[in-house]
């Protein structure tokens, strides 16, 4: 049995290690802030406590399985929470995202030609 415990860790450890080097990569691809926040949140909320899973499996039951568990929980509560608070006090600082930017930019220039053939009449 503790074999298969041992292969599930890894497994978890494997696939942990997979959502984080996609979310990095993601983060380095994304053009931009608010963009970004979603791969970096994914990173914290599922590849953290998968590795810590596949750490958890892989260790003897005791102090070290119970802090373990703690360090999860407190990751899942407070990665949305951070990632919630950080796009929060981005958009309060007068930072758009990115396609509400470019659809206010067309709107303004359609604005703009649209006065600019009603005054030529």
């Amino acid at each position: 049995m503790e074999i298969y415990l041992s292969y599930f860790g890894y497994g978890c450890f494997l696939l942990g290690s997979f959502f984080m080097v996609t979310s990095g990569v993601g983060i380095l691809r994304m053009p931009d802030f608010f963009s970004r926040l979603h791969p970096a949140g994914i990173s914290d909320s599922i590849g953290l406590p998968l590795i810590l899973l596949g750490i958890l499996f892989n260790t003897e039951f005791g102090l070290i399985t119970a802090k373990i568990v703690f360090i999860i929980v407190f990751s899942m509560l407070t990665s949305s929470t951070a990632c919630h608070a950080l796009s929060k006090s981005a958009w309060l600082s007068g930072q758009e995202p990115l396609g509400k930017t470019i659809e206010r930019k067309k709107k303004k220039i359609v604005k703009k030609i649209v006065k600019k053939k009603a005054d030529k009449k």
